[in-house]
C-alpha cells in the first residue's frame, strides 16, 4: 500500500477539532470523496453490484466501477462473484468493515510517520552553508 497521506489534506485534519471520517480517509489513503460515499454506501448496502450502487449513488456505472477499484486496492472493499440462475455472473461489492478500515488508517500513518521519522534521521547534523 502507498504510505503517502497528502500534506494539505494533513495539514486540514491538524487544524480541524473533528474532521469527519471522509476527510481522515481521504488523507489517509488518498482517496476523493465521491470514493468514501461509495465505501459509507457499501457499509449500508453489503453485497450490492454495480448497478445497484451506481442507482443509489446517482452515479454513472463506469464511475462506480472505478471507485470500487479503488477501494479495493486500499482494502476498502471486497469482490465476490455471484453465479445467476439464468447463465453468466455478477460482482458483489462489500466493504470492510469500519473497525477494520480504523486499524488500516493506524497502520497506514504509523507507516508513514516511520518513514518520516527514517528521512528525518537521514539528514545531516552539520549545518548547511
Amino acid at each position: 500500500m502507498s504510505v503517502n497521506p497528502s500534506p494539505d489534506q494533513f495539514h486540514e485534519l491538524m487544524v480541524d477539532d473533528e474532521p469527519a471520517l471522509a476527510d481522515v480517509m481521504a488523507c489517509v489513503f488518498g482517496v476523493q470523496e465521491h470514493e468514501v460515499r461509495t465505501y459509507q454506501t457499501l457499509l449500508d448496502r453489503p453485497a450490492s453490484t454495480v448497478e445497484e450502487l451506481a442507482d443509489e449513488l446517482g452515479r454513472d456505472r463506469s464511475n462506480v466501477n472505478r471507485s470500487l477499484s479503488t477501494l479495493r486496492e486500499k482494502g476498502l472493499a471486497t469482490r465476490k462473484r455471484r453465479l445467476l440462475d439464468g447463465g453468466g455472473h455478477v460482482y458483489q461489492y462489500t466493504a470492510t468493515p469500519l473497525s477494520e478500515a480504523r486499524e488500516l488508517m493506524h497502520e497506514t500513518l504509523d507507516e508513514w510517520a516511520a518513514a518520516v521519522h527514517h528521512r528525518i534521521d537521514e539528514f545531516d547534523a552539520s549545518p548547511a552553508e
